[in-house]
């Protein structure tokens, strides 16, 4: 999934917020799609947050916010409900909204020339408890409270540093080392993956919460599939498993 704004440095506008549910939801229902990356267009940016310019007529009343706010909570709630791995692939600016963007994907691959920030209180901008809340999950409190206390930009290594991104990578070498995770994720068991992308999910939730009945289903689905029993065929012969998700 590409955020195909270059010339606003990929900045988030209404239509596109509106189009990640559709795009996501397509992902999920392709039996084909092991693995879904994100990236933006060009190489200045992967998402330097909503688009600003359309706040005036977007979300210049009570009204306007409600539906904007809406538009942007199916979004996050589509990112995140995905079941399947998303990597973000991120070059050059990954800032306010981008990082919200950044958060909701299982793995995030940095360039060396990586820019994070979240810009809130340059802006005046309020951030919810769940925003708040993942950050602080992946990061840990005090560097969230550097994040948003400064409004400063961070470059990739200090991303790396609080755990903002797993890896980096020369800008060069981005899309080849992204594609090789992805291959490399989609080659596994992708009944495995979903059921231990989802026991953190639910790890990150609240206890009272947590669904744990569910992780217990998911585990049983593994040991009950094929897959479970071409696994241990190609362990026995010494061969690459061939899973087909069943």
């Amino acid at each position: 999934m590409t955020f195909n704004q270059p010339e606003k440095r990929n900045a988030v506008s209404y239509d596109m917020w509106q189009a990640i549910p559709q795009i996501v939801s397509a992902f999920a229902s392709d039996g084909e799609v092991r693995v879904v990356v994100m990236r933006g267009a060009g190489d200045k940016a992967f998402v330097s947050g909503a688009d600003i310019s359309e706040f005036e007529k977007k979300r210049g009343s009570a009204d306007a916010i409600e539906v904007y706010e809406r538009a942007t909570a199916a979004a996050h709630a589509a990112l995140k409900g995905l079941e399947k791995p998303l990597i973000a692939m991120i070059r050059g600016y990954c800032v306010g909204g981008g990082v919200a963007v950044a958060l909701a994907a299982d793995i995030r691959v940095s360039a060396d020339d990586g820019q994070f920030a979240v810009p809130a209180a340059r802006l005046g901008l309020g951030y919810g408890y769940r925003g708040i809340r993942d950050l602080v999950q992946l990061v840990g409190p005090s560097f969230a409270k550097e994040i948003f206390f400064t409004a400063r930009r961070f470059n990739a290594e200090e991303a790396k540093a609080m755990g903002l991104v797993n890896r980096i990578v020369p800008a060069a070498e981005l899309e080849a080392a992204t594609r090789a995770l992805a291959e490399m994720i989609a080659g596994n068991a992708p009944l495995t993956v979903r059921a231990a992308k989802a026991a953190v999910a639910e790890h990150a939730k609240d206890p009272d919460e947590r669904d744990l009945k569910r992780i217990e289903e998911l585990v049983a689905e593994c040991f009950a599939s094929e897959d479970y029993v071409e696994g241990r065929r190609a362990f026995m012969e010494k061969r690459r498993p061939q899973f087909k998700g069943r």
